[in-house]
């Protein structure tokens, strides 16, 4: 079944009382994220349910993260810039 990209949504649901968060997805992409994660680590990560569109897991809700924004100097963002260039030109050697 084809979903349109608004229909493909992701929703993590915990509360303070437990100690488990939930992710639903329909999301092509964090499917394979969390296929991945629940194959390499099944103790922490399982897949708790899917369906023909879906798949729920479940994880410690201390897997769940809040970061700021990276916050990234001129100077810095010019001298990535630079090493891309050249790393570029040495592939093309």
């Amino acid at each position: 079944m084809k979903l349109s990209r608004y229909e493909q949504e992701t929703v993590v649901n915990y509360n303070a009382g437990e100690q488990t968060a939930t992710l639903y997805t329909r999301d092509k992409a964090v499917m394979r994220k969390l296929d991945t994660l629940v194959a390499d680590f099944p103790d922490t990560y399982k897949l708790t349910g899917q369906d023909e569109v879906s798949k729920t897991y479940s994880f410690p809700k201390s897997y769940v993260s809040y970061r700021k924004p990276r916050a990234v100097s001129t100077e810095q963002r010019e001298r990535a810039r630079q090493m891309m260039i050249a790393k570029n030109r040495a592939k093309e050697v």
